[in-house]
């Protein structure tokens, strides 16, 4: 069984889609056009046949490379990128602009896809080789772009308009270029091996922290899945950042941005400043809404092949499906109807309430005012013992919870429902959480779990940015 890569390059890809955005301004020809130059060419689609028919609007199979060789010794250290470069791809995405340039979909194909490669030359020595089943990464490290796209073109049945080749180095370098990216999370993300180590919440992530957080697949239990996620997440979140930030407005921030991503792109010769300058002119109303993600849908997660070992298998029909709808230039996402009014705002916390125990405390003088919090938070889905009890002290003005540091994720999300409420550590306490009620509550703000995102979900920009 072939040895599977530990690092994961696919963080350049995120950038490249962000080309036409930081574009979006329309600032002028003479900032993009003398860009173009700048982009090494290569020839992926040298002596195809028998490709698949063109649909309508664009596709841009975009491929991230190991770049590693690049970057400084301090910088390895930092953010956990040893090993020797291995010039190799290991994560695919295809973007989808549709006619009108009004929505972008990009489509996440795990690394470890069983494909079925046709015969072809080594470009490199000549010699021959035989159709055969192998990994989807592999069609890269054995036959370069051209068999890349392909087996792409194969298993999709999508033919491929342009390639684009991003480093991860341009990543970095174009994350700081924006003043960093906005991400938020329900819960504490830890990857020993990329370094990646965040609380709970929102942070504001440079060009090398941005790096590990879409390379981490040691952070939960979805691996490669858990990570395009948030990839999807983090291209989702950076477009909202170029197209809200001043880089748009700034000419002189707008090329050091697309320098930083064209710098360490390869593309094919058709796609060049032209194109840029006519996605620009097109995209000027792009917003993180315009956008969907998902990833391939997927039948079987460990597929086993003999001499290859666990791949996974895409879920032919429902693939064909969504191939199909990018043919024909269709959304992958339901429409959603606009509110009619502002309803029940709802807060995301780590800890469903349904999980939490709480015993209920009227540290006020004010009869009732246990009885009236306790039902407020069974209604809002707390576990709570529905026999509240008066403290000892009754001159609380502020509402406390009162907790075990052992369930300090519980306490948490309990004091996310009172809002202005202090949390007070009780060690030995135990599972049960204790609210006393002070004379400054007034609701229990409704709060609820954040819910994994499904593989195959169909997801918005808007859906999975910052509120």
């Amino acid at each position: 069984m072939r040895r599977r890569r530990k690092s994961g390059w696919a963080a350049r890809l995120i950038t490249t889609l962000s080309v036409g955005v930081l574009a979006a301004a329309g600032i002028g020809h003479v900032v993009v056009t003398g860009l173009g130059a700048g982009i090494s060419r290569i020839d992926p689609f040298k002596d195809m046949k028998n490709r698949p028919a063109a649909g309508h609007g664009m596709n841009i199979l975009l491929v991230g490379t190991d770049g590693r060789d690049r970057i400084t010794e301090k910088e390895r250290r930092k953010f956990r990128l040893g090993g020797n470069p291995c010039h190799c791809t290991d994560t695919l995405m295809i973007v989808h602009l549709s006619a009108d340039r009004e929505r972008a979909t990009v489509v996440s194909l795990p690394r470890d896809s069983y494909a079925q490669v046709a015969a072809y030359s080594d470009p490199a020595t000549g010699v021959q080789h035989p159709a055969r089943p192998i990994r989807l990464n592999a069609a890269y490290a054995e036959g370069g772009p051209n068999l890349t796209v392909r087996t792409v073109e194969a298993m999709t049945d999508l033919k491929i308009d342009h390639y684009m080749e991003v480093d991860f180095i341009s990543f970095m370098k174009t994350v700081d270029v924006l003043g960093g990216v906005r991400i938020c999370t329900s819960q504490p993300l830890k990857d020993r091996y990329t370094g990646l180590n965040l609380t709970a919440g929102p942070h504001v992530l440079g060009g090398g922290q941005a790096l590990q957080y879409v390379r981490s697949r040691h952070v939960d239990g979805a691996s490669d899945l858990g990570r395009m996620q948030r990839q999807q997440k983090f291209l989702a979140a950076m477009i909202d950042r170029a197209t809200s930030s001043g880089v748009l407005l700034n000419p002189m921030k707008l090329r050091d941005a697309t320098r930083a991503v064209l710098g360490s792109v390869r593309a094919d010769g058709d796609f060049g400043a032209d194109d840029l300058v006519g996605l620009a002119r097109a995209m000027r109303n792009f917003s993180p809404r315009s956008s969907e993600f998902t990833t391939v849908p997927i039948g079987d997660m460990t597929f086993q092949v003999k001499e290859l070992g666990s791949t996974v298998k895409w879920d032919e029909a429902k693939a064909r499906a969504l191939f199909r709808s990018l043919r024909d230039d269709k959304p992958l996402s339901r429409p959603r109807p606009k509110a009619k009014g502002p309803g029940p705002s709802m807060v995301t916390v780590d800890v469903p309430p349904q999980q939490i125990q709480v015993r209920v405390e009227n540290g006020t003088p004010t009869d009732g005012l246990g009885k009236r919090v306790d039902d407020a938070l069974a209604a809002a889905g707390f576990r709570t013992t529905h026999q509240p009890a008066n403290a000892k002290d009754r001159t609380v003005r502020r509402t406390v919870v009162v907790y075990d540091p052992r369930w300090d994720r519980s306490a948490k999300s309990l004091s996310a429902a009172l809002p202005g409420s202090e949390l007070r550590a009780a060690p030995g306490q135990g599972p049960t959480l204790k609210v006393i009620a002070g004379t400054d509550f007034k609701t229990v703000q409704r709060v609820k779990a954040a819910e994994p995102q499904k593989p195959d979900e169909v997801v918005t920009g808007d859906q999975v940015v910052c509120p």
